[in-house]
């Protein structure tokens, strides 16, 4: 069982920055492949950034172009998300996730392949 808690959320205006945490407890963290995604109201759960165990990483490249940059801290069984010149279209709950992948290369991208959540994060972009 791992338990994901993000944080770094808020309220910011167009161009602004935000850096988005999610604390892991519970497991190995080293182990799991993860990811973050997002949910605006009305829509589906969509990727944003995905990282495999042994670090390699992808990206929504159509949504976040650039902007985005994800990184984790085994050290601190923390992942990370910096995220630069928000636009107004990136208000959405952002959630973290994980899934067991020891030492592999394996990066999700698909919101049905993790097995654990987090509670949310909310992101407003304002104009």
């Amino acid at each position: 069982q791992v338990q994901l808690v993000e944080s770094g959320g808020g309220l910011v205006q167009a161009g602004d920055s935000l850096r988005l945490s999610c604390a892991a407890s519970g497991r190995t963290f080293s182990n799991y492949a993860m990811g973050w995604f997002r949910q605006a109201p009305g829509k589906e759960r969509e990727f944003v950034a995905a990282i495999s165990s042994i670090g390699g990483i992808t990206y929504n490249r159509s949504s976040v172009k650039g902007r985005f940059t994800l990184s984790r801290d085994n050290a601190k069984n923390t992942l990370y998300l910096q995220m630069n010149n928000l636009k107004p279209e990136d208000t959405a709950v952002y959630y973290c996730a994980a899934a067991p992948s020891p030492r592999t290369s394996l990066i999700l991208a698909t919101p049905g392949l993790y097995d654990y959540w987090g509670q949310g994060t909310q992101v407003t972009v304002s104009s």
